[in-house]
């Protein structure tokens, strides 16, 4: 009971100053933004592109002439929310001297790594839903379209991904934060893992796979273009970023009935039409594992390396 009290107390401290301090509001400040271009350019999109069956989805998925969806949006920026909240979690109260202080608190040490995760977890949580049932709120006003109770279904999958997405980009910060002695060197590696994963995992997928699989010539390309597709989207697959592009959008667009190659034989006999919201479930279930354990992952790394750190005074 003694140590659920502390992980609670610390818990709470942890989301008051997450919710009270300025960088929570500039944070807000840049989602609400993206919140309202992402749904303006939605709203031009619907109009040039034509409603479709599933026009509540639209709101969240399409984008307007230079303004990208808001699942773009939320795939490009969200991990910097998580590294927001996180580069700082350790070496920030070690610098400050603040961490000694709490150590010498009756507590458990490793209340204090669990709460801080928890913590910014609950924070990324309120952010995302609340983004979602704003742009559902105020895509409603504006087009006067009604959410069906599958669309309602698949925008609750779409923001818990966001959520476990998010949470794992915050595990990372809070690793780098307690591997790092300094709080500029623990956001630099975190963005430069952002960088690569956004931009240059692709370009380095590409390249393995057509250094093992070639598709230079005409016969290479009837031999190897399906291992060259797999092993290259086996290889994006590695990156977060594009596992959580992979998923929203198959949940988010009910047309899609494959994550992987489809061959022509596989076509054979096919009927044309959209998943039910079960069968879109059952795509995404791997991406949904993947992104859970490697957001475990990157926390049990942080509470390892946290709970085998000496914790000195300056």
């Amino acid at each position: 009971m003694k140590k659920h009290a502390g992980l609670t107390a610390l818990f709470e401290k942890e989301l008051a100053d997450h919710l009270l301090g300025k960088r929570f509001v500039l944070i807000l400040v840049l989602i609400w933004a993206t919140c309202f271009a992402s749904l303006y350019g939605a709203t031009s999109g619907m109009r040039e592109a034509g409603v479709s069956d599933y026009p509540f989805l639209q709101l969240y998925t399409t984008g307007g002439s230079s303004i990208p969806s808001f699942m773009s949006f939320i795939a490009l920026l969200g991990p910097f929310v998580g590294l927001a909240l996180g580069f700082d979690a350790v070496n920030g109260e070690r610098s400050s001297g603040t961490l000694n202080r709490l150590m010498a608190q009756p507590i458990y040490r490793d209340s204090i790594i669990i709460g801080k995760f928890l913590a910014g977890t609950a924070v990324i949580a309120i952010m995302v839903f609340t983004m979602g049932i704003l742009i559902g709120t105020c895509g409603t006003l504006r087009t006067g379209f009604a959410p069906q109770p599958e669309e309602v279904m698949r925008i609750f999958v779409f923001l818990f991904f966001t959520v476990v997405y998010i949470a794992f980009w915050l595990g990372l910060s809070i690793l780098f934060s307690v591997l790092c002695r300094h709080t500029a060197t623990s956001a630099l590696a975190v963005i430069a893992l952002w960088i690569f994963f956004a931009i240059f995992m692709s370009l380095v997928a590409n390249i393995v796979a057509n250094a093992v699989y070639p598709v230079n010539n005409d016969y290479y390309v009837i031999v190897n273009s399906l291992k060259n597709y797999s092993l290259n989207l086996n290889l994006n697959r590695i990156s977060p970023y594009y596992l959580y592009c992979e998923a929203v959008s198959t949940v988010m667009d009910p047309s899609i009935r494959a994550v992987n190659a489809v061959t022509m034989n596989q076509m054979v006999g096919a009927i044309t039409g959209y998943l039910s919201f079960g069968q879109s479930l059952l795509l995404v279930w791997p991406h949904l594992t993947g992104l859970i354990a490697l957001t475990l992952a990157a926390f049990a790394a942080s509470y390892v390396c946290f709970m085998r750190q000496e914790i000195r005074s300056n």
